[in-house]
């Protein structure tokens, strides 16, 4: 079965045909709710996260015409996502995602501690060129961990390595990243 070009989707979606979101299903489905798996615990949690994802496309495009549609669709799918693991994890815990939110938390400062939109985007900026000084491997392991939500074990899968090494890279790349936010001005 051969799958529409995302340009294609997106004219879709331009035109508000309904095929666009059959279409949008079909070739990036198993993505959006992997990356809804990987924070939710309950298939039916991580169902409605995908359908409230493509109403979200539905919504936003037009006026968006994002550039990769792959990435686009999962950012909608891991914030609907995040909304909804906070929304149902007040006073409970997620292992999984919740092991991820604790190993970034001595590197990045709580959203408690920051006090305006401005500081918020200074941080996301530093992040971002922190990201650039990695290797390729390291960004690909940090973004499967962090931005994904994946796990270690699935992480070693996709790179062919251990989950040790992957382990290691992962303390390594989160250290540098405390050291970078430091040296930024942005942790004491």
């Amino acid at each position: 079965m051969t799958h529409l070009e995302d340009s294609e989707i997106i004219s879709l979606f331009y035109e508000r045909s309904e095929q666009a979101i059959a279409e949008l299903e079909r070739k990036y489905g198993a993505a959006v709710r992997k990356t809804a798996a990987n924070i939710l615990c309950s298939k039916q949690d991580v169902e409605e996260c995908a359908n409230d994802t493509y109403l979200g496309v539905w919504n936003s495009i037009p006026p968006q015409k994002p550039n990769s549609l792959i990435a686009y669709v999962c950012k909608i799918a891991r914030n609907l996502a995040t909304w909804k693991y906070h929304s149902n994890t007040a006073s409970k815990r997620n292992g999984q995602y919740d092991l991820v939110l604790d190993e970034l938390e001595e590197c990045i400062p709580s959203s408690v501690n920051i006090e305006t939109d401005y500081e918020e985007k200074e941080l996301s900026a530093a992040i971002i060129r922190f990201l650039d000084t990695l290797s390729y491997e390291d960004r690909f392991c940090f973004l499967r961990r962090y931005w994904y939500a994946d796990s270690v074990s699935d992480i070693a899968a996709m790179t062919h390595s251990s989950s040790h090494r992957i382990s290691v890279r992962l303390f390594r790349a989160r250290e540098r990243l405390h050291r970078y936010l430091i040296k930024e001005g942005l942790l004491e």
